[in-house]
């Protein structure tokens, strides 16, 4: 039994002192963003998807269990492919070339993205709507302090908000089979279900009425 802890420690201040071999480091680090994108795609995934699962899907506790987990390991596993990818072709071409430059953040991210998320499912449609919405107010944000758009002299949030809000309503009236189906969903619960009840119950309690009456 001693010898057998003895043997654990052992190999486990073999295995930090490795990790501490800067030699080592770009290989380690691909490993660890891996590791990273594993949990952390668990972690945003599985909360998002219980929800939304348990409000607008039909079915079985057993399917609506297995869609969630389902979900959750699709955008876990495309998570950590995408950072050891990235991080990997980043460590290479920097490697490569002996520093590193901006542009090798941009191809490899974009070898990155076509390897993992080209595919066109619902999982990488709503990360890359995420991703580009945020790309947006970035751009937006450098544009200005590049210079090469003028600081505006009043918050343009309000205008921004006002035109999304209005695009986004028009389109779910008159082009929703455009909108992604989680939206759709989102929006015909808040829109549609509330413009139909039929007593009490189905008005404030339920949103729909499940019995025949």
């Amino acid at each position: 039994m001693a010898a057998g802890v003895d043997s654990f420690r052992a190999l486990l201040r073999a295995a930090n002192a490795l990790l501490q071999k800067r030699r080592y480091h770009a290989a380690l680090a691909v490993i660890k963003g891996f590791r990273n994108g594993a949990v952390y795609g668990a972690k945003i995934r599985a909360p998002h998807a219980l929800v939304m699962t348990f409000l607008f899907k039909s079915g079985s506790l057993r399917e609506k269990l297995k869609s969630i987990a389902q979900a959750t390991y699709a955008h876990s596993r495309n998570l950590a492919y995408f950072v050891f990818t990235y991080k990997g072709l980043l460590a290479a071409q920097s490697r490569l070339q002996g520093k590193k430059i901006p542009f090798h953040s941009f191809l490899a991210a974009c070898i990155g993205g076509w390897l993992v998320f080209g595919d066109n499912n619902p999982i990488n449609s709503q990360i890359i709507m995420y991703l580009l919405s945020r790309i947006l107010f970035g751009l937006s944000r450098l544009a200005v302090e590049k210079g090469y758009i003028p600081q505006p002299k009043q918050d343009p949030f309000p205008l921004v908000a006002a035109l999304v809000w209005g695009t986004v309503l028009w389109l779910f009236e008159y082009h929703k089979e455009t909108l992604q189906p989680s939206l759709q969903s989102s929006m015909t619960y808040l829109y549609e279900d509330s413009e139909v009840w039929h007593d009490l119950s189905d008005f404030l309690i339920y949103n729909k009425r499940t019995d025949s009456k």
